[in-house]
């Protein structure tokens, strides 16, 4: 163990701990705007400056270590001072028009200049030009940039994508896509960890909050809006409420309020996908000698963007299942129009996801097996949240209200969808019933959950066939466990990729809570909410098979090939 003392207080930590993490460890805060524990340890910003007795030179706390006998002063006036410049020079190269930024409350640089009582900037403010596609699901506004390297260093180390990178030299330098190429050209999988991690408003989604208002105000349009599994385990961070309160039928009031015709469960078409993926499964089993393995799902857009542009040799290996998303748009148009006596095309089908690949999933021509778009428009968690409020609505003062019928059903296998290995675990579910014509303990295959590891394996019995499988999260992780299987190394059946770290829970779409990763909270929600729920298993979602009954005759029939299904060769995802 290592001795010193921050700010008069004596502290012991181990060896090759940083300064920022031993004040931490005597209860004291250094403020820090470029870090990322574990992912940006590089001191960029220089705001985590601190001074040591002893030495002539302020260090940052970030990236410099203890020794023994180490005196910190952490808020003396040289340190304060250097900060308070330190940020003023950070500041003149940013747009600082706040009223009308994406993050304004929410922005990390916005918070220290508060704290630091920066109310006039002494230097010229030389902010860089905006240039970028605002038609792109993803924007980057290099105005705001404050080239802190966190967007680079979260693509690098944790998706494997490099996609960002420093251009130009000196005044010059900015942050670009690599090779200095068109972002619609690269191998972007439009995930959106950058905009989760970027501490300022440089990176944020297409906001398509004005296109949904327009249909909810327009009387010749039905809107239909479903919410995914993951949306009600993140909706009320930015709302401050607590967890009790923030339950999904709190969200299905405030969308009345707002002015949609029917609101709808995504887990209804999570149990969907389950019922054809799963028969999938099986066919493949049962032509074992026609077909490649390990078959990999196919409901994460993000991660069909990556195998596609990574390893186009395997995108046969997919399910040609399509989303949750996309087959629940196809059954609004088709299914649920028919249901209500509509023409399809007066129904606006909305999607409030955690997703930002998702308002590019719904764009992709190909995917739509209905005659008119399935999903006309994405919005992601933090959309909603901002029409919520745009709306002056007291969420906390709303009853719980119903989804409508027949699409509000959903089971528990359907909300797990929304954390890692939730849909490996609600497909082994029924397939186990599927074959063997009984239910296996709804917990009998948890092995797959967690967030431990580049990827987790089980193996699995039923009845005389044994299955491996795997589960991975964050496509850097995809990446290992697909190079282990292309060397020979581990072999599978069946294979769960999800783009975001920790899964939809984590998803590029979330609330923005800057220094914390909550994937792993609102995941244990979401397993706590399946616990709860009297019906576990998909192919127990009466709505389910009420819509087999009435429409798709049979999971796989020619019906739900053309609705369900997609061909995952038919597009691409680079220009």
């Amino acid at each position: 163990m290592v001795n010193l003392t921050v700010n008069g207080i004596k502290v012991s930590v181990p060896e090759n701990t940083s300064i920022l993490e031993a004040a931490k460890a005597a209860g004291i805060r250094i403020p820090t705007l470029c870090f990322l524990k574990d992912i940006n340890e590089i001191g960029a910003c220089r705001i985590c400056l601190v001074e040591i007795e002893g030495k002539e030179k302020l260090l940052a706390a970030c990236n410099n270590p203890v020794y023994e006998g180490m005196v910190v002063y952490t808020d003396s006036a040289r340190v304060r001072a250097a900060r308070r410049v330190n940020l003023e020079l950070i500041l003149s190269q940013h747009n600082t028009e706040c009223t009308t930024c994406v993050r304004n409350g929410n922005c990390t640089l916005q918070t220290l200049a508060q704290e630091m009582g920066i109310d006039i900037n002494p230097y010229p403010v030389t902010k860089p030009k905006m240039q970028w596609n605002t038609d792109s699901p993803l924007i980057r506004d290099n105005s705001k940039c404050i080239k802190c390297m966190r967007c680079v260093q979260v693509c690098d180390k944790i998706q494997s994508l490099s996609i960002w990178d420093v251009l130009g030299t000196g005044t010059h330098t900015r942050v670009g896509v690599t090779g200095g190429i068109p972002f619609e050209s690269s191998h972007c999988s439009l995930c959106g960890q950058c905009i989760t991690h970027c501490p300022v408003g440089a990176l944020y989604e297409r906001d398509d909050t004005k296109q949904v208002m327009n249909a909810v105000f327009d009387k010749e349009k039905i809107t239909v809006v479903q919410i995914a599994p993951a949306v009600r385990a993140a909706w009320g961070e930015q709302l401050s409420l607590p967890r009790e309160k923030a339950s999904v039928k709190r969200l299905v009031a405030a969308l009345r309020k707002i002015g949609f015709d029917y609101i709808f469960d995504t887990n209804f078409s999570a149990d969907l996908t389950i019922m054809e993926e799963g028969s999938e499964f099986i066919d493949k089993l049962n032509h074992r000698d026609e077909n490649k393995f390990p078959m990999f799902t196919s409901c994460c857009p993000g991660w069909v963007r990556f195998i596609k542009t990574e390893y186009p040799d395997m995108v046969g290996m997919l399910s040609s299942a399509k989303s949750p998303q996309q087959m629940f748009g196809a059954v609004t148009k088709t299914y649920f129009a028919e249901k209500i006596g509509v023409d399809p095309e007066k129904i606006y089908s909305v999607s409030i996801m955690p997703c930002t690949s998702k308002k590019s999933e719904c764009d992709i021509e190909t995917i739509n097996g209905s005659a008119s778009k399935d999903v006309d428009k994405v919005l992601t968690t933090r959309e909603v949240v901002k029409l919520i409020k745009s709306f002056g609505i007291d969420v906390s003062a709303l009853e719980e209200e119903e989804f409508d019928s027949p699409l509000g059903d959903g089971s528990g296998a359907a909300v797990i969808f929304g954390a890692t290995g939730g849909v490996m675990e609600a497909a082994l579910r029924s397939a186990y019933f599927l074959v063997t014509g009984k239910n296996p303990d709804p917990d009998a295959f948890k092995a797959v959950r967690g967030l431990n590891g580049p990827w987790r394996e089980a193996e699995f019995a039923v009845n005389d066939i044994k299955l491996r499988v795997a589960v991975a999260s964050g496509l850097g992780n995809a990446r290992k466990l697909i190079d282990a299987v292309r060397a020979g190394k581990v072999q599978y059946d069946f294979v769960e990729i999800m783009a975001c770290p920790g899964g939809c829970g984590g998803g590029g779409g979330q609330p923005i809570c800057d220094g914390f990763e909550l994937a792993g909270e609102r995941d244990e929600q979401l397993y706590e909410i399946d616990r709860n729920n009297p019906i576990r298993f998909s192919h127990e979602n009466p709505a389910v098979n009420k819509v087999y009954e009435e429409f798709f005759g049979s999971p796989l029939s020619h019906k739900a090939h053309d609705l369900l299904h997609t061909d995952h060769f038919s597009w691409s995802s680079v220009k």
